[in-house]
């Protein structure tokens, strides 16, 4: 752990969106390896897992090959947008200031935040979910008033490690890692000895339209939730740190608990289809083990799920500042905390379904992020430099104000590839479809690469289109 970092633990950061001047730069890439392994080793891996087979209706092997494809594959994404980071010392949304302009960049930058707080959402709920099956464990009944109070402690834990920032959360993740994730290790031993091998073994093969929606709900999941946030956690980092060790960081950290996980769910799913659309999932995957492993489980559950939701706060926190609101780091995070208790309330009081929700939110949220990863990755590829003062300058003045503040080709090249990408995407809760593009039914559509679409597009469109753009500083090939 660097200096810097160590220094800072149990204080709160008090740096916003400010570029890291490279005096303050310590560290190596491999810390990110503790970063994205504790953020993705929950439950809800097993769930999506689980899905393949339910859902998707592909055998053993063909999960895992999914899994290692979409979850390493998105991984990556991250792992290079998370460049921009060490380039640039500032957050991943405030960088894309550079890409689409001072005001051009709210766009991006309220779906990112969207999406983080629904995530935020998701894992706070479901980690609350584990709390209250501990406390019906010990007897305790799960009142509205029992369901208020867990669902509060686990937002104030994520947001308080979220406020705390970027030394604290290095510090926890890598701790978190060892303790529950060597927890977790002994749940999936266990898990595996209850897996009906023989139905595994009799599962269907899947189509080659099955294997390429399975890939999408896996990427869309897991890397493609997260390629605003990488940044978020590389700015710390001194400028000449390897890329590719950066990426590979990345990718074995979040890689390894997830390709264990979402095989692990797969193959209970064998045996057990029902799990993939449980309302509580954390109880499902808990009936398969044995009574004297439940509390141990779900405290590995909860603590798993707070270690990927303060990531999140934190990002999202980031978020609101990049947008343009006048507030301190301390009140974003708190404006998202309070957000998520009203949606984790909204989800353990009143709705009935968990998983349909989820992965409607999933579909439509994961053509934005990619449509903006496309973007960004290409204008990483041909960019160097940034100018640090200009990121934070949001007046005429800044090399990024372009025209009226937009980089009109970029900020046109997301828009069309959003659209592009939403007329391939259905997003539907069982039998009732909220969404469906006028080219769901195509073969993309029917496929789920609507998200794919998008980045493709975004990613091309850009590209053309950089050569209509005037060049700011920063731009320039070293």
């Amino acid at each position: 752990m660097s200096e810097q970092t160590a220094s800072g633990v149990g204080r709160i950061e008090t740096r916003g969106i400010e570029p890291v001047p490279d005096s303050e730069r310590r560290g190596s890439p491999a810390g990110l390896f503790w970063v994205w392994f504790g953020a993705n080793m929950g439950v809800l891996g097993v769930i999506m897992g689980a899905a393949l087979v339910t859902f998707y209706g592909l055998d053993a092997v063909q999960a895992l090959f999914v899994t290692v494809i979409g979850a390493c594959g998105s991984f990556a994404l991250v792992g290079w947008l998370s460049t921009a980071g060490r380039r640039s010392g500032a957050p991943g949304l405030t960088a894309s200031r550079a890409v689409f302009g001072v005001r051009g960049n709210w766009g991006p930058t309220l779906v990112s935040w969207i999406s983080f707080v629904g995530w935020e959402t998701t894992m706070c709920t479901t980690a609350g979910f584990a709390l209250l099956a501990v406390l019906e464990i010990s007897g305790v009944p799960a009142t509205t008033p029992v369901v208020v109070v867990c669902i509060l402690l686990v937002v104030v834990i994520a947001a308080v490690i979220g406020l705390l920032g970027h030394a604290t959360i290095m510090w926890i993740q890598k701790w978190i890692t060892w303790v529950f994730g060597a927890l977790t290790l002994i749940v999936i031993i266990l898990l595996a000895v209850t897996v009906d091998w023989s139905a595994v073994g009799a599962l269907p093969t899947g189509d080659a339209s099955s294997l390429l929606g399975a890939l999408g709900h896996i990427a869309a999941g897991t890397g493609l939730s997260w390629v605003a946030a990488g940044a978020d956690y590389t700015r710390y980092l001194p400028r000449t740190s390897s890329s590719g060790r950066l990426i590979a960081a990345v990718v074995g950290g979040a890689g390894i608990p997830l390709v264990v996980l979402i095989t692990m769910g797969s193959l209970m799913a064998g045996s057990d289809p029902g799990l993939a659309s449980a309302s509580d999932p954390v109880a499902a995957i808990g009936a398969s083990l044995p009574v004297w492993m439940l509390v141990p489980y779900l405290l590995a559950a909860a603590f798993g799920l707070i270690a990927a939701a303060d990531l999140s706060l934190y990002s999202s926190g980031l978020n609101l500042l990049t947008g343009g609101i006048r507030v301190t780091r301390m009140a974003a995070v708190c404006i998202d905390g309070v957000l998520v208790l009203a949606g984790g309330l909204y989800i353990t009081v009143m709705a009935e379904d968990f998983y349909g929700p989820f992965t409607t939110f999933l579909a439509l949220l994961a053509v934005g992020l990619t449509a903006w990863a496309g973007v960004v990755a290409v204008d990483l590829a041909t960019r160097r430099v940034y100018d640090t003062k200009g990121l934070t300058d949001t007046g005429r003045g800044s090399p990024y104000w372009y025209t009226g503040g937009v980089n009109r080709p970029a900020l046109c090249s997301w828009i069309i590839a959003i659209v592009l990408g939403l007329c391939f995407t259905t997003a539907a809760v069982g039998e009732q479809v909220w969404f469906a593009g006028p080219f769901a039914g195509t073969w993309l559509g029917r496929n789920s690469m609507g998200w794919l679409v998008a980045g493709l597009t975004g990613a091309g469109l850009h590209a053309i289109g950089r050569s209509f753009i005037r060049r700011p500083v920063g731009t320039e090939r070293l």
